[in-house]
């Protein structure tokens, strides 16, 4: 078990965060970080993403090539298993809530009217990730974000200068062109586009290095945390303002110049890299004044693959409590309270199921002579 660290911490703050954002209306969602922000949990959580990468690149240095691959696949096989599962739960909450509450209409909440239509089609499309329900749809970005990470490993040990500038390519044509993902069966595209997002999760590998941009951005750390607060403070205006720039009134390519989400405009994640700028590092101060929290927080980013899908499935299940019961405040109190208990103790049991794994292995003995 890892002792509490910066991105530990900041992963677990993402997912606390994608919990409460994903019940619309909910109290505490005024008081989460997109309110004074132009980004959001989201950006947060794939550019650790590309951090935690960088670190195990980096750990695995010694191990074959080969063997590191088929390790970073099977994870992309695991967070695809994953979102396959939690959909189909998902799925099960809104059939038993339409039945429960005779309220039919559940049946049609968050794309999911195509499944119980046409489910062929939709289930088809489920497996090949172009369905996908609102709400659940940050893990199929994240599934072709971490089935390139072999690839990205590849090319940071044999061609780390092309890195940035092939990252940065795609993103530009991206922006420049639109192209995104096809959605079937009820076409449309994908509401996170892959071939933008990339951009930040390559960025999180690079910055989470100690050469490259990562040991350019530690030697520069003070100079750039102070070029970083005006942008923070433009943001905090532009999320208290609600102000985003309209479409008619910008040149084109239009895409960088809105604060898209789908496309991951320069605006949101310049805003993200002003907040890692000012507030990475001071890990020691958060330990200081607020051990307590920083410890949870921790242990939720330490299993995060599976608080983020049970904190997906109680964002769901928070949305048809209130839809049955009122937004009050005390309702919402109920949610976040069970829901954070829930999400402390799924990551504790799954860290203490690693525990139990490494105790029944015990030490690697040596085989005995004849």
């Amino acid at each position: 078990m890892r002792a509490p660290n910066e991105i530990d911490f900041w992963r677990g703050f993402a997912l606390v965060t994608i919990f409460v954002n994903h019940i619309p209306g909910i109290f505490l969602e005024h008081f989460t970080y997109r309110n004074l922000s132009l980004s959001d949990s989201a950006e947060l959580f794939v550019f650790l993403a590309g951090w935690s990468l960088r670190m195990q690149v980096d750990r695995a240095v010694t191990l074959p090539m080969w063997v590191f691959m088929l390790r970073l696949a099977g994870r992309a096989m695991q967070v695809y298993f994953a979102q396959l599962v939690i959909t189909e739960i998902a799925v099960a909450f809104l059939a038993a809530a339409s039945i429960y509450f005779g309220a039919s209409f559940l049946l049609d909440w968050h794309n999911a009217s195509a499944i119980f239509r046409n489910p062929v089609e939709a289930h088809i499309g489920l497996v090949l990730l172009t369905h996908q329900l609102g709400y659940f749809n940050i893990l199929p970005l994240y599934v072709v974000l971490v089935a390139s990470a072999p690839f990205i490993a590849l090319c940071a040990r044999y061609a780390a200068p092309a890195l940035l500038p092939l990252s940065a390519a795609l993103y530009v044509v991206t922006l420049s062109t639109g192209i995104n993902l096809p959605s079937w069966p009820q076409g449309g595209t994908w509401f996170l586009d892959p071939m933008a997002w990339q951009f930040i999760y390559i960025l999180g590998f690079l910055i989470g290095g100690k050469d490259g941009i990562g040991g350019l951005a530690r030697r520069h750390r003070r100079i750039l945390g102070l070029v970083a607060l005006p942008i923070i403070g433009l943001g905090v205006v532009v999320g208290l303002t609600h102000f985003a720039p309209r479409p008619a009134d910008v040149p084109s390519p239009k895409l960088f110049f809105v604060f898209d989400k789908t496309f991951l405009s320069p605006a949101r994640f310049i805003h993200l890299l002003a907040l890692v700028a000012v507030f990475a590092g001071n890990f020691h101060f958060v330990m200081r004044w607020f051990a307590v929290g920083a410890r949870f927080f921790s242990l939720l980013g330490r299993n995060s693959l599976y608080v983020f899908c049970v904190a997906s499935l109680l964002s769901l299940a928070g949305q048809i409590f209130r839809f049955a019961y009122g937004g009050a405040l005390i309702t919402d109190a109920i949610i976040a309270s069970v829901g954070l208990v829930i999400m402390g103790i799924v990551a504790w049991l799954s860290e203490r199921r690693d525990v139990g794994r490494k105790a029944a292995a015990g030490p690697v003995r040596a085989s005995p002579t004849s």
